[in-house]
C-alpha cells in the first residue's frame, strides 16, 4: 500500500532527518519546502480523499457505480491519511507543549 501523505520511504524524508540543521534556518534545507508549505500539501491532499471517498459513497448510494470494493478502498485510503496526518498534528502538539516548559 502506498503512502497516502508521501511522507514514509521517500528520498526526502530521509536527507531532513540525516543531519542536523541551524536553529535559525528557514526551511530545514535550503532551497527546499518549509515545513508549512509541506503540511497544507498534504492537507490538501487528505482533503481531497476524503472529498472523493465521499463522492464515491454517493455514487455507490444513488446507483451510478456498483464496484463496493473500490468504494471501500477508497474510505479506508481516506482514513488511514487522515488518521496519520492527526499523528502528526498530535506530534507537533506534543513537541509545542514541551518547548512551553522549557524555563529561558
Amino acid at each position: 500500500m502506498a503512502d497516502p501523505l508521501g511522507l514514509i520511504g521517500s528520498v526526502g524524508a530521509t536527507s531532513l532527518l540525516s543531519a542536523p540543521k541551524a536553529v535559525g534556518q528557514a526551511g530545514g534545507v535550503p532551497g527546499g519546502p518549509s515545513f508549512k508549505d509541506v503540511l497544507l500539501k498534504n492537507i490538501e491532499q487528505v482533503n481531497r480523499l476524503q472529498q472523493d471517498a465521499d463522492a464515491a459513497i454517493e455514487d455507490l448510494v444513488s446507483g451510478r457505480r456498483d464496484d463496493l470494493d473500490a468504494v471501500l478502498m477508497a474510505k479506508q485510503k481516506a482514513d488511514v491519511a487522515f488518521q496519520m496526518l492527526l499523528q502528526v498534528r498530535n506530534k507537533v502538539m506534543d513537541a509545542y507543549e514541551e518547548v512551553k516548559q522549557i524555563r529561558v
